[in-house]
Order: structure tokens, then sequence, then C-alpha cells
């Protein structure tokens, strides 16, 4: 029996088609949500996105702008940039694209940044917020993961959930949102021992390392939930950290690579700047 695939592609479809309604509505109202995406050097992955994110943008009615700096930007005319963007009430949300070059420090420029304008979702107060499971911008990967499990009804309470890779931006964050829906979860992560063994008692396996084919069907429960982020490029294709062709007969649901979380990821961002443009809306009418 070969495995449901969970389709990132068409829920983020129709996820979008919502946002576009709501768009429409807030045009209404006279305002236009307004994202503002900074793009720093040469990194050919991170055009591709920033790319995707503008014609994403553009389908639903957001207003977006690129900033596109040189490589040889300094750390200050980022952050100059930001606290701009910061005080343009044309723009909603500013997204920082990642990765940045190594003489600028990312934790300085996310933390430059408004949290009420931080649709990355990667400012300490939204974190902080996350934590708490208060409202908050949440972080739009793991933010995508768990709108996708929603949206297959796929239980996460009391499920033993495994997150093979720690990173602040997918790893770390998911944990806690696991957590906030009461699974039971495992962090694993390049010192853990015995991988295989971690990997086999989950319900549901998400990886997030950017390591080919790292999961193998023999290291998956029969019958799980695998999710893959992965994203490594090899001869002009796309391959997951997931043994997608084997892990099919051995998984109950699995994400397909590209296909899966990558389409969630660029929603969730709209999703966060068109929430953005509403909260800042409602600020403005209570002052």
């Amino acid at each position: 029996m070969n495995a449901v695939v969970l389709n990132g592609k068409h829920v983020a479809a129709e996820l979008q088609q919502q946002l576009k309604h709501d768009v429409e509505k807030l045009k209404l109202q006279n305002i236009t949500p307004g994202l503002a995406v900074l793009l720093i050097g040469d990194d050919p992955a991170s055009h591709t996105y920033v790319r995707a994110k503008e014609k994403a943008a553009a389908e639903v009615g957001i207003y977006s702008v690129v900033f596109r700096m040189p490589e040889t930007v300094t750390q200050q005319q980022v952050i100059d940039r930001i606290q701009q963007l910061n005080q343009d009430d044309s723009i909603h949300g500013i997204l920082v694209q990642l990765p940045l070059p190594k003489h600028i420090d990312v934790r300085t420029v996310i933390d430059a940044i408004d949290p009420e304008k931080d649709v990355d979702g990667f400012h300490p107060v939204n974190i902080g917020n996350m934590q708490l499971g208060k409202d908050a911008f949440l972080p739009c990967t793991p933010f995508g993961v768990l709108h996708l499990l929603k949206q297959y009804n796929i239980d996460l309470q009391g499920k033993n959930t495994v997150i093979v890779g720690h990173s602040h931006i997918v790893g770390r964050p998911l944990a806690t949102l696991l957590l906030n829906e009461n699974a039971t979860v495992s962090v694993c992560h390049a010192y853990t021992k015995n991988l295989k063994e971690m990997t086999r008692m989950a319900d549901i396996l998400i990886v997030a390392v950017g390591k080919k084919h790292l999961i193998t069907a023999d290291m998956v429960k029969p019958g799980a939930v695998v999710i893959d982020v992965g994203i490594n490029r090899e001869k002009n294709r796309i391959y997951g950290d997931c043994d997608f062709d084997e892990i099919q007969s051995v998984a109950s649901y699995i994400t397909p690579v590209p296909g899966g979380v990558g389409p969630m990821t660029i929603s969730m961002l709209l999703y966060n700047t068109v929430a953005a443009a509403r909260r800042q809306a409602d600020r403005l009418v209570t002052v």
C-alpha cells in the first residue's frame, strides 16, 4: 500500500485563494497589504526563492517590493533600510532573505525589524510569544508544516513526533508548535546517537537537515506520517532528505519534494503579511 501524498501545492493554492478574497476586502478599506524583501548578495537559491515570493504576492494582490543589495553592503546600511521600512505605513511585512553574507550578523539584523512587521516570525518577541502559546507571527516553514498536517486531519495530540534537525528556522520552532498541539516531541541532530532507533519510534517523522536521502525506508515506522522539509540540489534536480520512492511503501502519509512543504512556506508568509496589514490597520483605528 502506497502512502497518501500530502500535496502542499494544492493546499497552498487553496489558502492563497482565500487570501486573495481577504486582500480584496482590505482594499475596500483602502488597505493594500505591503511586503518588503531585502535580498543581499548573489546566492542563486535566494534569488529563486524571492522571485517565487514576488509572483505569489502578486497573485493574491499583495504589494511587494524587493531591495536588492550587493554582497559588499554594510550591516549598518541594512539596518538603516529596515528602520526606514519600520516607519513606512505602506509596508506591513519585512522579510530579510537568508543566508546573509558572513560579515553581517543575522541576529542583529532580525532584531532591528519591528515585531509587528516580522512576517518571517524570527524576532525574539514573536519567538517568545510562540513559546508561551500567545498570539504571534509564526515562522513560515514550521507554520506551513502544521497547517498541512491539519488540512489532512492528521491528529497530533499525544502522537510520538520526532524532528530530525534542530535549526532555529525549522526544528526548534516546529518543536514548540507541536508541543502547543500536545504532541510528544523528540528533537534529533548531528550529535544524536542511534538515529535509526529514534526515527523508528515516530508516529510523525519530520526531517529538516539538508542531506539527500538521509532517511531510508528501514528508518521509518510502518504507518508513520513523514514530512520532508529538506531541499537538496544535485544535477539540476531537487531531492528531499527522505528517500521518497522507498518510504512511500512504508509510510501512511508523505510529502513530496518538491511540491510538499515548499509551497506552504510561501503561503504562510503571505498569510502573515495579510494578518500584519489587518492588525496594523486595527491599531491605527483604535489609536
